[in-house]
């Protein structure tokens, strides 16, 4: 392994006691510290440059979303998408009224660490998410909540 004597750039002599990988082989201590930005700049702009590179070419190379697609029933009334109120047959918009739901809400009813049954209401006598596979400590007729 070649170790100079002299600095490449003033001329002084180099006294090293230790040779490490990370430590000028050609500059002294002074020109290494001087020289230190003139050697680093070039790898980091290039660096940089492949990043920004490869960060545009990614975005280019992304396909476009998907169109989007609002499904709806085939018995619900359309909506005019500027305002919440639903078209009816002759044109003129109506206020939408929330449908009154004729289906049963239940409640979870397993037994909760306190010794209680759970009050999360479910849409099915079943429990939730955090019970499942528990038994209801009530009968199924005191699970359904009357509103």
């Amino acid at each position: 392994m070649h170790r100079p004597n002299f600095c490449s750039d003033c001329g002084t002599k180099i006294i090293r006691l230790h040779w490490h990988p990370w430590t000028s082989r050609r500059f002294c201590d002074v020109c290494a510290l001087r020289l230190r930005r003139e050697r680093l700049t070039l790898p980091l702009v290039t660096a940089l440059m492949v990043f920004s590179l490869g960060l545009v070419g990614g975005r280019a190379m992304r396909p476009a979303p998907p169109p989007l697609i609002i499904q709806r029933g085939t018995n619900s009334p359309p909506v005019d998408p500027g305002t919440s109120r639903q078209i009816s047959k002759t044109g003129a918009g109506t206020e939408s009224q929330p449908s009154t739901v004729s289906d049963a809400v239940y409640m979870c009813g397993a037994r909760t660490k306190k010794g209680t049954p759970c009050s999360r209401r479910m849409h099915e006598p079943v429990r939730c998410w955090q019970h499942k596979g528990m038994k209801a400590m009530l009968p199924p007729e005191k699970l359904i909540v009357k509103e």
